[in-house]
């Protein structure tokens, strides 16, 4: 009997934090990035992941033609930089912050209609031999209503 309740909460334990971490990265998200997007409003999601240095993750939506658009990257503290680009569905490099010494916001309006794939990395910020750092890396997208 204890041997079955000892296996039920470790179960559930290794359930939940992967929950805890994602809900604080997007509390981290909703306190701290969402403020980078003023003046432009606020598109009402969320993408927010815990990355470590070196990692990078990608996410794709679409954008619409004669709307302006903001992007916001925000990393936690203690993260080193992180880079993000804007990448059509040719391939094409639209934006990279590393030419604008790692800024967190890109201000874009399209011609035409399309989907775009963003792409984020933490940099490494050391020689290698300390422990890599994580943290919470948020995107954030906001428009200007007309």
């Amino acid at each position: 009997m204890k041997r079955s309740l000892f296996v039920f909460v470790l179960i559930a334990l290794v359930f939940s934090l992967p929950q805890t971490g994602k809900a604080q990265c997007k509390g981290f998200a909703k306190k701290v990035c969402k403020a980078e997007l003023y003046p432009f409003i606020h598109d009402g999601n969320y993408h927010a992941a815990i990355l470590t240095e070196g990692e990078e993750a990608e996410l794709y939506k679409t954008f619409y033609s004669d709307q302006e658009y903001r992007v916001a990257i925000c990393g936690s503290v203690g993260l080193p930089n992180v880079e993000f680009q804007i990448v059509d569905a040719h391939r094409n490099v639209l934006y990279i912050n590393r030419n604008d010494n790692y800024t967190n916001t890109w201000d874009f309006k399209l011609e035409s209609s399309q989907q775009l794939k963003i792409v984020v990395k933490v940099l490494k910020a050391g020689d290698g031999t300390e422990e890599p750092v994580s943290g919470c890396v948020a995107i954030m997208f906001g428009f200007k209503i007309k």
